[in-house]
């Protein structure tokens, strides 16, 4: 394959496609995450993934797991959490069975938080889908974004 073999370039505007309507949809989201709750869309999903835990077994996410869950690196979920934290929004404590692993849970502030700002994050992503719906190189992005179902 050459860079101007067409194959390529098909997947390159896809690939551009898909990241344009990422960035749409994010860039809504966090506008109107930040003007209502004073949240970014990475708080908003910190603290959407924390608060799923339980208490179960393998129920606490370890911090690489939720450097995963929100895509972030380890180091830059540390300090989103110690953020957070400092805002009373989530607590960190020693594992019980692991003293050198650190777990993180939602206060009841922080889920207060969530369970307002829901609506809104729900409401922003309506919004910029049916908004990209519009352009026709992302109406066919969108329509399979609306066919997703999350895992169970």
């Amino acid at each position: 394959m050459t860079a101007t073999d067409p194959a390529l370039t098909a997947l390159a505007q896809g690939w551009c496609a898909l990241s344009l309507l990422h960035g749409r949809i994010e860039a809504h989201i966090e506008r109107a995450l930040q003007a209502g709750h004073d949240l970014s869309v990475r708080e908003y999903s910190l603290l959407d993934v924390l608060s799923r835990q339980h208490e179960g077994e393998g129920g606490h996410l370890q911090m690489k797991q939720v450097a995963d869950a929100v895509v972030l690196s380890q180091s830059a979920t540390t300090r989103l959490v110690t953020r957070l934290e400092d805002r009373g929004l989530l607590t960190r404590y020693l594992c019980p069975t692991d003293r050198r692993g650190i777990y993180t849970n939602v206060t009841e502030a922080g889920l207060e938080l969530l369970e307002q700002a829901r609506p809104t994050n729900e409401a922003a992503l309506r919004e910029a889908l049916d908004e990209a719906a519009r352009n026709p190189e992302l109406a066919p992005l969108v329509t399979a974004v609306e066919r997703l179902r999350a895992p169970a």
